[in-house]
């Protein structure tokens, strides 16, 4: 396929998949993006011999050098560059020859690399969901500017995406965003309060990250992609509403004002929504296994209500989308702190949405700001951060 890409967050679970279909379809990668896994960045870099690639810091780059030495030259004239921390994102970003890149970088991170490729003209696949959260007021206003493509990555936008092809985006009534439920679907509020790590990591019908797993646990992850859609479709929060459907066969539906509903189903995969977006607007031979109405995983489909009582972080995230303003970057910002925090042992996991909320009603206190500009957001995902190591201590 005549594409060039880069990939930010290349070493996660959505980069890995995205490079996987990029070589099933022949796609040329000229930048990658990544964290502190060095040795999956080497293995990379050497199948897919891009031209520019960024690490978290200077020691990173410099475990990368060792692990590369004695790979021949690539393709380009020039030795492969090796850059750091936010300037080197924001290299891979703007590289001339790419014509979409991919953000899967996770949390607030990803927010500066995606504005940088806006600017340079890039259609954005985006797996970055915090990237609208906290910074949506930016990146829509900015997107329609230099005419570019926001491509959904998530199954559930993904879905939403392909319900409205060929359909006016002004006769929505409803989103539908089907959630799975995560690993405690039924678990009561005591049961709650004992979950451990382990406990909240074991999805049931998804593989994904260790800090999204957690969110779709708390359900916040459920609550992000409410705000999410709400930017992406041009709909208030309130009419995006949220479907507990655990087998995760319905990734989302939208319902018109005719009271039509048009669904996307598939078995759970990301591979398809990176698959449609990486050749949008084409559809090409998958790599994913075909849906088939007979399977046994697709005997039945249930629906239920979501319990925001359990499971408050999804009524804070739609309490932070009504607020607007910079309310939805704390609600985020205080979130990652958060479940930062549970991964480090120092808090229980209903512990989270506590803190979540105590950071949003401080802020309230303070003083929403109403319009905020990318230094405002940097500064409150600072504030909300500090906030979230200092509760309960």
């Amino acid at each position: 396929m005549n594409r060039t890409i880069a990939v930010l967050g290349s070493t996660g679970s959505i980069g890995t998949q995205t490079l996987e279909i990029a070589a099933s379809l022949g796609i040329r990668v000229a930048g990658l993006s990544a964290g502190r896994n060095a040795s999956l960045l080497a293995a990379q870099i050497a199948r897919f011999r891009p031209r520019i690639v960024s690490v978290a810091d200077a020691a990173v780059a410099r475990t990368l050098r060792h692990a590369l030495e004695g790979l021949p030259a690539g393709p380009y004239r020039e030795p492969l560059e090796i850059l750091c921390g936010d300037e080197g994102n924001r290299a891979v970003a703007e590289l001339p020859e790419t014509d979409l890149v991919v953000a899967a970088m996770v949390g607030i991170a990803g927010l500066g690399p995606v504005l940088a490729a806006i600017r340079a003209g890039k259609d954005i696949a985006l797996a970055n969901k915090e990237t609208l959260v906290a910074g949506g007021s930016i990146v829509i206003p900015l997107s329609r500017q230099h005419k570019v493509q926001l491509l959904p990555v998530d199954s559930e936008h993904s879905a939403i995406w392909q319900c409205l092809w060929g359909n006016d985006g002004k006769k929505i009534r409803r989103l539908l965003l089907t959630a799975s439920g995560g690993p405690f679907r039924h678990a009561s509020a005591e049961e709650l309060e004992r979950v451990d790590v382990a406990a909240a990591l074991a999805h049931p019908t998804w593989r994904m990250g260790g800090k999204i797993t957690i969110d779709s646990a708390t359900m916040m992850n459920k609550g992000l992609e409410v705000i999410e859609a709400s930017w992406l479709f041009g709909v208030p929060v309130d009419r995006v509403q949220v479907v507990v459907h655990p087998q995760s066969i319905v990734h989302s539906m939208v319902e018109y004002t005719d009271r039509s509903v048009i669904a996307q189903l598939g078995f759970p995969d990301m591979r398809l929504p990176i698959h449609i977006a990486l050749t949008w607007p084409e559809r090409t031979e998958g790599i994913c296994d075909a849906f088939d109405p007979f399977d046994p995983r697709a005997n039945t489909l249930t629906f239920e209500p979501p319990d925001s009582a359990r499971f408050p972080c999804l009524r804070l995230a739609y309490e932070a989308g009504r607020t607007g303003g910079s309310m939805p970057c704390v609600l985020n910002s205080a979130n990652e702190e958060a479940v930062a925090r549970f991964f480090a042992g120092t808090v229980g996991f209903t512990d989270i949405a506590r803190m979540v909320e105590g950071c949003m009603e401080r802020h309230a206190i303070n003083g929403i700001v109403r319009d905020p500009g990318f230094d405002d957001i940097m500064e409150l995902d600072h504030w909300a951060r500090s906030y979230v190591r200092a509760f309960g201590r």
